[in-house]
């Protein structure tokens, strides 16, 4: 290794070590036998697996895992059509009113979450769906963001296909389906990964909209358990099973993430 790369190399080292080392403490507090002490004060003596047992025969953790799984995976696939529909119609078609409109949802990046939600509430109180899947989901569900980026994708993609396309006699709907879906696949596993992580971990908006524990996700129930039931080992060993989803969904799409951003896969 040439000397002007060394200082670059451990300094990426350091950065990963301090970026990884919370996880690994978390992961070795969750390994260690109940009720024995651990860290802070001292290493554990033995590992086991006795504390992932406990969390994971518990009726309200498993009911916490299944309101987040549902509220996580029907937000992806919800919010990447809807974003992926709207993104053709603002790249691809002309109509009367498509900047006014395009830049009027642009502007809603700039008012902070916290300042809609309470009119949010108000509206889903109004609707009936407090405490339940319709109240949790659809209120999260337009996504600004996602529309500005899958636009600006497909504003890119070569004209030619679309024009063969519409030699051929293909519908919108076709053109959209077959067409753009395909080519978009790079940055709508890019954003599956931020959709998917944004609502894996929301915890603002599940704690608001929910009032029952049955509806709580795992944000909500994790920040309920109290170290005087469960201790310090149980809880690393719950906060290790809510992250195990967030790296098996990334690795999962690591090859298309990695792809979208270096500019490498289309």
């Amino acid at each position: 290794m040439r000397s002007r790369q060394v200082l670059p190399t451990v300094l990426l080292a350091l950065v990963t070590l301090l970026a990884v080392a919370p996880f690994l403490l978390m992961l070795l507090v969750a390994l260690s036998p109940p009720g024995s002490p651990t860290l802070p004060h001292r290493l554990p003596g033995s590992l086991t697996l006795a504390n992932f047992a406990r969390v994971l025969a518990a009726e309200d953790f498993l009911r916490w895992t299944t309101n987040t799984v549902v509220y996580a995976a029907v937000s992806v696939v919800a919010v990447l059509l809807s974003a992926s529909m709207a993104a053709y119609v603002f790249a691809r078609k002309r109509f009367p009113g498509r900047d006014v409109l395009l830049w009027s949802m642009l502007g809603t990046l700039m008012v902070p979450f916290h300042a809609v939600v309470l009119p949010l509430l108000l509206l889903v109180a109004a609707l009936d769906w407090v405490d339940g899947y319709w109240g949790l989901i659809v209120p999260t569900l337009a996504n600004a963001q996602a529309v500005l980026l899958l636009r600006q994708f497909i504003r890119a993609l070569p004209d030619d296909v679309f024009d063969a396309v519409r030699v051929d006699g293909a519908g919108d709907w076709r053109t959209y389906w077959h067409i753009v879906l395909p080519l978009c696949r790079p940055v709508l596993a890019t954003l599956a990964v931020f959709v998917f992580l944004w609502h894996w971990n929301d915890f603002l908006w599940p704690l608001v909209v929910t009032r029952s524990e049955r509806m709580w996700t795992l944000t909500v129930g994790l920040s309920t358990m109290d170290s005087g039931h469960l201790g310090i080992a149980e809880l690393m060993a719950a906060a290790t099973v809510t992250a195990v989803p967030c790296l098996l969904v990334f690795g999962l799409l690591q090859r298309h993430l990695v792809g979208a951003i270096s500019g490498r896969e289309r």
